[in-house]
Order: C-alpha cells, then structure tokens, then sequence
C-alpha cells in the first residue's frame, strides 16, 4: 500500500493507512518544535557532576600498589597515593619487616612514592589495611 504525502502551506497532509495518521503527529510535532527558540549552552561540561562528587569530603583517593620488572627475575614494588599526613618513613621500616629493603623516593608528579625490593604486592595491601591505613576498597593493585 503506497501512501501520499501531500505538502501545502499550512501543514502537510497524509493519505493512507493509520500510519499516516501516526506520521500526522509527527510532521505537527516537527512544525511545533521549529517554532521555538532553543538555546544551545555554549559551555556545557558533560563531567560536572562526577567532579562535584569526587571534590567532596568522601572522595575515593586511590592507593596504587606497582611492580615494575628490573632485570632477570628482580622486580620492584611501588606504593604511591597515601595522604601526605603519614609518616612514611615510619610506614617503610614497618613494611621492611616483609624481609625486603626500600626507600622513600620524591616525585615531582607523584609526590612521595615508597620502593621496596621485590614483588611486595599482596603483603603491602595486606599491611595497609590491617593497621588501618588505607580501606580495601580504595587500594588498586597493578602488575602481571
């Protein structure tokens, strides 16, 4: 069934089955919508919200657990994201009970990252928890 579309000057008009009239609707809808003013926002910032929420007192700050390969079979553990109000020198000795050395190194984007010697992964966030660092929600674990 083949419909007719008739347009004239006031609004076009349809021939045919019920989906004409369906059709109708839409070409009304369409007259209506090109008679308004729409104002398009010139600076429109689709993350707000989500920034908004992230700079409030229950922000998720991360604690990023690394390893990073050195040669043969050595690798490193780095920890970086704890608040700067830890001690982390004091957070060092205590890790370095996990048989293993490691310093406290500055980064000029990072701030303040702990290395330790060999893959400390598991223990680390283990640690951070149990002394109540650091909730296990907020510990992100990177590596093979």
């Amino acid at each position: 069934m083949a419909e007719i579309i008739v347009l004239s000057k006031g609004s076009p008009k349809i021939l045919g089955s019920g989906l004409s009239l369906w059709l109708l609707g839409l070409f009304d809808q369409l007259s209506f919508m090109s008679d308004l003013d729409v104002q398009i926002p010139t600076a429109f910032d689709p993350f707000a919200d989500a920034n908004a929420e992230d700079s409030g007192a229950g922000a998720k700050e991360y604690v990023h657990i690394r390893i990073q390969q050195r040669n043969g079979r050595k690798s490193l553990t780095t920890v970086q994201g704890l608040k700067k109000e830890f001690s982390y020198n004091k957070i060092l000795k205590d890790l370095k009970e996990f048989c293993c050395n490691g310093t406290v190194v500055e980064d000029p984007e990072l701030g303040q990252v702990i290395q330790l010697q060999g893959d400390q992964r598991k223990n680390v966030s283990t640690f951070l928890v149990q002394a109540g660092i650091v909730k296990k929600d907020n510990i992100k674990i990177h590596g093979f």
